[in-house]
């Protein structure tokens, strides 16, 4: 069998580090590692700023006490604002069917 390139250890490196592959391809990656010392250093580099990205953030009750109200004086303006399209809407509805019935009221009076 041909020797696995270093391009190919590259390829299969995101992959070992994230646990992702079978045993026998993360011992393969392992000893590879391990005759070339600075791939050992490439894949050490990776892990580190791989796991960087996994450090959770500090929650804070304050933080989230404050989003939380801000949601929630999003939703109360979104509310009333939904109800005021609404009441705008059954307004005009009631102000068009008055005026029709006006309307209709003068013809009948005015042309008998």
């Amino acid at each position: 069998m041909k020797e696995v390139t270093k391009e190919v250890i590259l390829d299969l490196l995101p992959l070992y580090l994230a646990g992702e592959v079978s045993a026998e391809t993360a011992a393969l990656v392992k000893k590879h590692l391990e005759t070339d010392p600075e791939l050992a250093e490439t894949a050490k580099e990776m892990a580190k700023a791989d796991s960087l990205g996994k450090v959770p953030i500090p929650f804070k009750k304050e933080v989230a006490l404050e989003t939380y109200n801000e949601a929630k004086k999003w939703m109360t303006i979104r509310t009333l604002g939904l109800a005021a399209i609404v009441g705008l809407v059954l307004m005009c509805l009631f102000l068009a069917v008055l005026t029709g019935t006006v309307v209709d009221s003068l013809t009948h009076f005015f042309m008998p």
